[in-house]
């Protein structure tokens, strides 16, 4: 679901250490589907990075990144059942 508009959403199934983001408001969702945690909505405000209380990854702000995209890139979430409906 990470679109330039709505929220974005990313995951850390690979166990990196560090997940950059575009995006200062999102969801992280743990691992993907089935063995995600509760979808948690983080809001860094004006800091650049913050903790997932769940999971414990840390994400970075990284504006050139642009809303809704990650580095590393396999990190994004995008749900196959929201975009067949």
């Amino acid at each position: 679901m990470a679109a330039d508009h709505g929220t974005p959403h990313f995951h850390n199934e690979p166990g990196v250490a560090v997940i950059h983001v575009g995006a200062r408001e999102f969801m992280c969702i743990g691992a993907k589907p089935p063995f995600d945690h509760p979808h948690v909505f983080l809001d860094m405000g004006s800091d650049d990075e913050i903790v997932c209380p769940y999971c414990s990854t840390l994400f970075k702000y990284e504006p050139s990144l642009g809303h809704g995209h990650c580095k590393p890139a396999e990190c994004e979430y995008h749900d196959a059942a929201a975009k067949a409906a």
